[in-house]
């Protein structure tokens, strides 16, 4: 089976996963009652960063789905019941890119939310298992 990146990672897909991206990044800020501070940086800042580790986050949840697809299982329900794993897989991302940031302010806030990051992306899990199913191959 292909890889995530290589089914989602390019073309009229790729912007389709970019923009279900942002409305499950925004439907989670919106269920916290709140702005983040990444939404008031600039005009289109969010898409942007999704664009940019979109290939990132595709890699770190391919193991995943690579794993439903060996044990015949629904892609979104494993990634639901590995949402810990995912988790870690995606801050690992974004870990490494804010180590790398040349954005000051950004890079304190991220410092400042870190701790508490691992608990908002497993309770993302169920959207981004409904996005996982909606776009990729199926597994089972």
């Amino acid at each position: 089976m292909s890889s995530l990146k290589e089914q989602l990672g390019s073309g009229e897909k790729r912007q389709q996963v970019i923009e279900d991206a942002i409305k499950v990044l925004d439907a989670e800020v919106a269920d916290k009652g709140g702005l983040t501070v990444v939404q008031g940086v600039r005009p289109g800042f969010v898409k942007d960063v999704v664009t940019g580790l979109l290939e990132d986050f595709l890699d770190a949840m391919d193991p995943l789905y690579q794993e439903a697809k060996q044990k015949n299982r629904p892609a979104g329900a494993y990634l639901l019941e590995n949402k810990g794993r995912m988790a870690e897989g995606l801050l690992g991302v974004t870990d490494r890119k804010a180590q790398r940031a040349d954005n000051v302010v950004l890079k304190k806030a991220y410092e400042k939310l870190r701790p508490l990051a691992k608990g908002q992306v497993e309770a993302a899990a169920p959207r981004l298992a409904q996005l996982l199913e909606k776009h990729a191959e199926k597994t089972a």
